[in-house]
């Protein structure tokens, strides 16, 4: 069993960003659709009864991987307080020796002169 003691606060929160932003990319379609049918539902002498939700859908990502990031941080920043206190993740591991191989040998040249002194 290998234990994952700690782990980069900033390698976790960037990919908590990123990934959360993607997710923000999930609900654009969901945003424009409830501007559309607001726009159609409510009131007529309002111009700009759509125009919340298309901002919305613009900001959606950024807020997402915002807040991804932020929570990313302070998640990593937990685990390693609580894994200093309590242990941290047990991983099992397998090597697979077709992993370990390279393509092709690597077999120094040999110089029969550099033998010699």
């Amino acid at each position: 069993m290998h234990i994952v003691k700690s782990v980069g606060v900033m390698s976790v929160a960037k990919i908590m960003g990123v990934l959360y932003a993607c997710m923000g990319l999930l609900v654009v379609p969901i945003f424009l659709l409830a501007s559309v049918v607001g726009a159609k539902a409510g009131q007529q002498n309002f111009p700009f009864a759509g125009v919340i939700g298309i901002v919305l859908a613009i900001l959606a990502p950024f807020l997402y991987g915002f807040m991804g990031f932020v929570m990313g941080a302070i998640g990593a920043l937990l685990y390693n307080a609580l894994a200093n206190w309590i242990g941290g993740f047990e991983l099992e591991m397998e090597i697979r020796p077709n992993t370990l191989t390279a393509p092709y040998p690597i077999i120094p040249p040999t110089n029969p002169a550099s033998n010699a002194i």
